[in-house]
């Protein structure tokens, strides 16, 4: 999905400065994604295995869990 989609997506839109935040799943860290991942976004990764290790489940992270799921419901 990344390959095929995502990286296409992103090279139709101006995004260059777009930092990409994964959420450390141990199923998407496998080297080969990240190595990808690494390659498409630089310095500007946000995961485990990334550049900026920021922890999981971090309200800095993930604001929208703690207001907008919450809102939506």
């Amino acid at each position: 999905m990344i390959t095929n989609f995502f990286i296409p997506e992103l090279n139709n839109h101006d995004v260059q400065e777009l930092w990409f935040q994964q959420d450390c799943a141990t199923c998407h860290t496998a080297r080969a994604t990240i190595d990808l991942l690494k390659d498409t976004f630089g310095d500007r990764l946000i995961s485990r295995f990334g550049p900026v290790n920021w922890p999981p489940r971090s309200c800095d992270l993930t604001p929208l869990d703690y207001f907008l799921w919450v809102y939506v419901k």
